[in-house]
């Protein structure tokens, strides 16, 4: 077997396009990976946001049986309605 300078050129851009073909796979595995990290962050910050708006509407509620009337009335019913329009996108867990 004869190897001469075309044989070892086209080797090497053989080696060449598997390498690019590689990196471009694993460059998409680690994208893929960190969407999912973010999926999970996003809905454990939805879970959160979720307790602060219960615990917020809890205390705007004790302002009202206090007395309190304007804006907090108005930010409880607001919230309320948040709430009851949201209820159903998220899953309780």
């Amino acid at each position: 077997m004869y190897v001469d300078t075309d044989t070892i050129l086209e080797l090497a851009a053989l080696l060449a396009a598997f390498g690019t073909l590689g990196a471009l796979l694993y460059k998409v595995f680690k994208w893929v990976e960190r969407q999912k990290e973010q999926d999970a962050e996003i809905e454990a910050i939805k879970r959160e946001q979720c307790v602060m708006c219960y615990g917020l509407l809890a205390t705007l509620d004790g302002l009202k049986q206090l007395g309190a009337n304007g804006n907090v009335t108005n930010a409880y019913e607001k919230l309320e309605k948040h709430l009851n329009q949201t209820a159903h996108d998220w899953d309780g867990k």
